[in-house]
């Protein structure tokens, strides 16, 4: 896609005519193989790619959001997570079958920009951004409160200047700079080589929340559960918008679809056995921690599970290794997240809409090393030093938009590419991405209102970005009239 010859400038091509700019599938794939500064291996199967969705998922909303949820929901929490489950399933069908038809990085940037046009691809990248690159920093944050927490129970603590950021009153939050750098080096390596880590550091975490379920049990008092909603349908219903950002990432495996061996066989299938099983553990443990203890027990506390485990068993070694393997899940969530985010970077700076350095591959890893070390810098600095707060909730708005656009994508190449071969079909089609794109806007309603003026000052640093640097740089947006039309028509 050059800009030479007839081709215009960007900004010589009408703003209205260059958001709508569409890029076909077929453009993507070609580009995918044809990448002037390299391209990513193939090297990831089905059982790499489903680790990598459960990586980014499950233990955040588990291991760090969950003493937050309780006291909205009450012993109803189990609820809460049922509800995300269900919408984030809706979208997770849709999420399948774009990602069959759709075998790019990029994810739903990727989908937007074949569907929707550059305008609402850029919002959906942007949003992605907030998603991935946030939440990486804010579950790191969490690891550093696991930290803490294990320490205490011996009698030990952080000095506050290594335990928290400037903000406060600390220094440096330590334990999520080096969750971060430690996440950062294992990507470097490679994409094989930090997926089978990960798949190891999966497995640790299935198996100590299995362990957590089992000692919960043996303390469970069914009353606990009574009364089931004592802040009514509308705590359940906050509930259930914040811990939605549990599922934050069940989409990673959709950022590895120029890394997959068989994308259009295997990503469909990823994303839905993720979705089954994060949803079913975090349904589990719900269950079990509040039959452990009563709802009011719960606090505001990041670290409520290794509480739990610490007043039952009364053993501490057994205690200290249940924190150090839910730190290794959380480094887990924070390298598949980070993952998911260079992948996204990628995509959108071979349509030169992020900076070149974020689409160099290296020719020794085959993966996007130079915009690794960058991301990994901005969410080490970011964990490290700024209290995320509303910002980290803000996420879910990001998602829970990102995720509605992938369901208007699967309706509108239903509609334009009827015929289009599909490695997996959205069931019971319109009814459940209609579904999904409704249950995604109650969530996003249900939020607080500085959560989205929060949202709101992102889109509007975004929609600058765009203006002073993606509009002037679009490949897309170079070309003149009959290019586009030649490229559309791929």
């Amino acid at each position: 896609m050059s800009s030479t010859g007839s081709g215009m400038t960007p900004t010589e091509t009408p703003l209205g005519r260059q958001l709508m700019r569409r890029k076909s599938i077929a453009a993507m794939s070609r580009d995918a193989a044809s990448n002037g500064m390299g391209q990513l291996k193939r090297s990831l199967g089905v059982v790499q790619l489903v680790m990598i969705s459960v990586g980014a998922t499950l233990g955040t909303g588990i291991l760090v959001i969950l003493g937050e949820a309780v006291p909205q929901a009450g012993p109803a929490t189990w609820l809460a997570f049922v509800i995300a489950g269900v919408t984030a399933l809706l979208c997770a069908v849709s999420y399948a079958e774009m990602a069959g038809m759709v075998p790019v990085s990029g994810s739903s940037y990727s989908y937007s920009y074949a569907t929707l046009g550059e305008g609402i691809a850029w919002i959906c990248g942007w949003c992605l951004v907030l998603e991935y690159a946030v939440s990486a920093a804010a579950v790191a944050v969490g690891a550093g409160a696991y930290v803490n927490q294990t320490l205490q129970i011996f009698g030990l603590s952080l000095p506050d200047a290594l335990a928290n950021g400037p903000a406060e009153g600390g220094i440096i939050n330590l334990p999520a700079l080096l969750v971060v750098v430690l996440a950062t080096a294992l990507l470097l390596r490679g994409a094989k080589e930090s997926a089978t880590a990960n798949t190891i550091m999966v497995l640790i975490k299935i198996a100590i929340l299995i362990f957590f379920v089992i000692v919960a049990f043996t303390a469970f008092d069914s009353g606990n559960f009574e009364p089931l909603m004592p802040m009514g349908i509308a705590g359940v219903s906050g509930a259930a918008s914040m811990v939605f950002f549990s599922y934050i990432g069940f989409d990673a495996a959709s950022t590895a679809g120029e890394e997959a061996k068989n994308p259009q066989r295997d990503l469909p299938r990823a994303i839905m056995i993720a979705m089954a099983l994060v949803t079913a553990l975090y349904v589990l443990v719900a269950v079990a921690a509040v039959g452990a203890r009563n709802w009011e027990w719960f606090s505001d506390s990041e670290a409520a599970l290794v509480q739990i485990v610490s007043e039952i068993t009364g053993q501490r070694w057994l205690v200290l290794l249940f924190a150090v393997c839910a730190v290794i899940a959380i480094i887990s969530v924070v390298l598949t997240v980070l993952y998911g985010q260079t992948r996204i970077l990628f995509s959108m700076s071979r349509d030169g809409l992020m900076p070149s350095i974020f689409g160099r591959v290296s020719a020794k890893t085959s993966t996007p090393r130079a915009g690794t070390l960058v991301t990994g810098l901005v969410v080490a600095v970011t964990a490290a030093l700024i209290p995320l707060g509303q910002l980290a909730e803000a996420t879910s708005i990001g998602t829970l938009f990102a995720f509605a656009l992938v369901s208007v994508s699967v309706m509108y190449l239903r509609k334009t590419q009827p015929e289009a071969p599909r490695s997996f079909r959205v069931p019971l089609y319109p009814v459940v991405p209609v579904l999904g794109i409704a249950a995604c806007l109650y969530l996003m309603f249900n939020l607080a209102v500085i959560t989205w003026i929060v949202f709101a000052i992102w889109m509007a640093v975004g929609i600058g970005i765009y203006f002073i640097y993606g509009r002037r740089n679009s490949r897309l947006g170079a070309l003149d009239e009959q290019q586009y039309q030649e490229e559309l028509a791929l």
